[in-house]
């Protein structure tokens, strides 16, 4: 029935709910500026009426804890596209690496040890008898050697790097799965309506978006409020407050980690995130950049080699290998010839120049000039070969930079949509604690009322 009390418990009940509204108004505004933070709404509702016969009377107000204001959908799609520039930043970190190393710029690169190399057989076929020109000769194929080595020696010192890198974010990732799931486990431990789940749930996101630059995630939300997350491909990385670690072992045959979960090898079985991008770059963009160049030397070494062998050396002597022949670890494969390019030739007599064994004959040495011009390597020439080595590097580094920029705009667009939704407005949070204290003011006047009037029932007594 109502009452003078009842009244003043309707006027409490509502001084406790603007005050927490306050409180949770407070708060954002305090958060204004915290990375990661979503703003609150206070939860407030009719409490039950009271029925009194064939009349039901309000019973005031309820404070039923905040509620984060977040738009889940707009939380995946910011991850995937975290997910997908953080692939494209850790293969441009190799592969910018790995274009430097083809930088002709300067005048010291391959490409100039190349064309020097078989310059100096047009020069000796000018002077095919003359020492100081056949030295030469030997001193721009040790440089050419030289040049291939320390190519491909930076390519495994590059590819050995990214491999440290792998172990580094599996160690990272490990870390976040193990805090999301700490945070599932709090998180599901909470009373409804509780206060603390806001600020929870905000550290949850924040962990799951830097897990998203470390490797792709499907995300499922639990009825819990919890997350159970897995890679785009399966890959078990947390179901509620157990974390699935993820492991490193060395493989025998390429002597860098493999990946594995729960004993099974999943090294190719991520799509994107940091991780992806850097086993792209380690064991297919820089492998095949790695191939090419093998391939190159092998082409140059035994083309040059099979000419030397059809000429006279300054002694009438019938012509031997000039670079050390390629040594195939298997057949048709040219793994290690640039790194064990070698000349094999130290005196300079020993030069094949001469096509007839005739003293100052040079229809060898012509010829062997004349390889620049012929095919070594897949029908191309080894200019046309090494420009098309640097033309695909350059290409792909360019076409990944572009789509880079792309994701970073899109990316961009949607983290602006998530501070429209999620992020604290100060004119609104103005606004609302104007509100809330007007509301606070009036159920204090109806307590002060209701005091004056029971003191006045009192006095009356």
């Amino acid at each position: 029935m109502s009452s003078l009390f009842g009244a003043l418990s309707i006027a409490v009940r509502s001084l406790y709910a603007q005050e927490g509204a306050i409180d949770t108004t407070a708060n954002n505004i305090s958060n204004a500026n915290t990375p990661g933070y979503s703003r609150e709404l206070p939860v407030l509702s009719e409490a039950p009426p009271l029925d009194t016969g064939q009349i039901s009377i309000g019973n005031g107000v309820d404070f039923e804890g905040v509620q984060s204001v977040r738009d889940n959908i707009l939380e995946l799609r910011i991850d995937q596209e975290t997910q997908q520039q953080n692939q494209l930043q850790s293969y441009l970190s190799s592969m910018n690496q790995v274009q430097s190393l083809f930088n002709e710029t300067e005048g010291a690169g391959l490409g100039t040890a190349l064309n020097q190399f078989f310059n100096s057989f047009q020069q000796l076929a000018d002077n095919p008898t003359d020492i100081p020109t056949r030295q030469a000769v030997i001193s721009a194929g040790q440089d050419l050697a030289s040049a291939f080595q320390q190519t491909g020696q930076q390519l495994n010192t590059i590819q050995q790097g990214v491999d440290q890198e792998v172990g580094q974010t599996v160690n990272e990732i490990n870390a976040d799965t193990t805090q999301l799931a700490a945070l599932n486990q709090q998180i599901a431990s909470l009373p409804s309506g509780n206060n603390q789940a806001g600020t929870l749930e905000d550290q949850q996101y924040s962990v799951l978006n830097s897990l998203s630059q470390l490797v792709d995630v499907a995300v499922t939300q639990t009825n819990q409020g919890g997350l159970t997350i897995t890679t785009t491909n399966g890959v078990p990385l947390v179901a509620g407050s157990q974390s699935f670690s993820l492991s490193t072992a060395t493989n025998s045959s390429t002597g860098f980690q493999d990946i594995y979960s729960q004993g099974g090898d999943v090294t190719s079985s991520f799509a994107g995130g940091q991780l992806a991008g850097l086993l792209e770059a380690r064991d297919q963009a820089i492998p095949s950049v790695r191939s090419n160049l093998d391939n190159l030397a092998a082409g140059i070494i035994n083309t040059v080699n099979a000419q030397s062998a059809k000429g006279y050396d300054l002694n009438g002597a019938k012509g031997g290998n000039f670079f050390q022949p390629v040594v195939q670890a298997s057949p048709g494969s040219n793994a290690g010839a640039a790194e064990n390019m070698a000349v094999a030739i130290t005196d300079p007599s020993s030069i094949a120049a001469s096509s007839d064994g005739t003293e100052g004959d040079n229809g060898n040495a012509l010829a062997l000039s004349n390889i620049q011009n012929n095919p070594v390597v897949d029908g191309e020439t080894a200019t046309d070969y090494y420009s098309d080595l640097v033309s695909t590097v350059g290409n792909d580094v360019s076409t990944a930079t572009d789509e880079q920029e792309s994701v970073g705009l899109v990316l961009t667009q949607l983290q602006n949509q998530r501070s429209d939704t999620s992020g604290v407005s100060l004119d609104e949070e103005a606004a609302n604690l104007i509100l809330y204290q007007r509301a606070y003011e009036a159920a204090a006047e109806v307590v002060s009322a209701i005091n004056n009037l029971t003191n006045d029932v009192l006095q009356t007594v």
